[in-house]
């Protein structure tokens, strides 16, 4: 629920009031989000294990987060994170919050950095060398042209993109389904520039609404073909492997990331099954499943 980098620049760093200076100066223009990051991740002097141990006090996680990721690992839907942050400090936090076997599922697309070992340099090493240091929207590109165009049936999967913040703005357009928190910069910015998106407060809301996605496409597409929410603005991409079946949903958070090799294959959970959900009956977090219904599934 709280950012990474502000826990830490916070306790350790340049401090609140001169982190808002800086990100006022993101917000007029004056400055690039690069040029701001540096300074914000430069102004830290502390040890790494020093800095985590403010991250487990100062952080807490959506109270619904873990249930859906194992909704996510029942129904083989690859889950990613994708972050403006670092990717060392996420997968600690992603280790510490969730245990590092649910952890290990959970790719970070992110910077990585190089932090001394008194902690009295912190710098990031940038995903992309553009203003942004890390455009989500080229990493979702990237994993586009990786995968390309190309289907032996035709089938290609389902993006959904779940965030909240300043960073997630410009991959904004390259989803099929947008999650925008409730409130936060992300919303205000779909709002503006009338993009479709879905408002959401907790992950349970989001795992309502993807169960309802999933039963409509199956009902429209049987699994085949496009996606019944397919963006036509981002469909100069897709490809998927015959070789193996890849889930239509490849869900990305504003949080946090592995690089673009979704997993074949996924632990088993007890948490929230598409198999066990009715048409009309969708399942919320904790909710009890019902008997009767297909799995939807998606070849890519």
């Amino acid at each position: 629920m709280q950012d990474t980098g502000h826990v830490l620049f916070n306790t350790f760093g340049c401090g609140p009031e001169q982190r808002e200076i800086l990100e006022a100066q993101i917000k007029s223009g004056e400055r690039s989000f690069r040029d701001v990051s540096e300074d914000m991740w430069g102004s830290l002097d502390v040890p790494f294990e020093d800095g985590f141990k403010a991250l487990q006090t100062g952080l807490t996680l959506d109270k619904d987060f873990k249930t859906f990721h194992d909704f996510c690992l029942n129904n083989k839907i690859p889950f990613n994170v994708i972050s403006a942050g670092i990717k060392p400090v996420l997968r600690r936090v992603l280790d510490h919050f969730i245990g590092e076997e649910a952890s290990a599922s959970i790719g970070i697309v992110s910077n990585e950095a190089e932090i001394d070992a008194e902690g009295h340099s912190w710098k990031p090493v940038w995903r992309h060398d553009n203003a942004l240091g890390h455009d989500k929207s080229l990493s979702i590109n990237e994993y586009k042209q990786a995968a390309k165009i190309e289907s032996e049936d035709g089938t290609i999967p389902m993006i959904i993109f779940i965030g909240d913040g300043v960073s997630d703005l410009p991959a904004a357009r390259e989803s099929d389904v947008l999650f925008a928190r409730r409130g936060l910069a992300l919303e205000d910015y779909c709002k503006e520039h009338k993009i479709e998106y879905i408002p959401y407060d907790s992950f349970a809301d989001i795992q309502r609404e993807i169960i309802k996605i999933a039963q409509i496409d199956e009902r429209k597409t049987k699994g085949e073909g496009l996606p019944s929410r397919f963006n036509p603005r981002a469909n100069l991409w897709r490809r998927a492997s015959s070789k193996t079946s890849v889930p239509v949903f490849a869900a990305m958070t504003p949080m946090e990331e592995r690089p673009f090799v979704w997993p074949e294959t996924f632990g088993g959970s007890t948490s929230g099954s598409l198999e066990d959900v009715q048409e009309g009956e969708p399942l919320g977090a904790g909710a009890k499943p019902t008997e009767g219904a297909q799995t939807v599934q998606r070849k890519a």
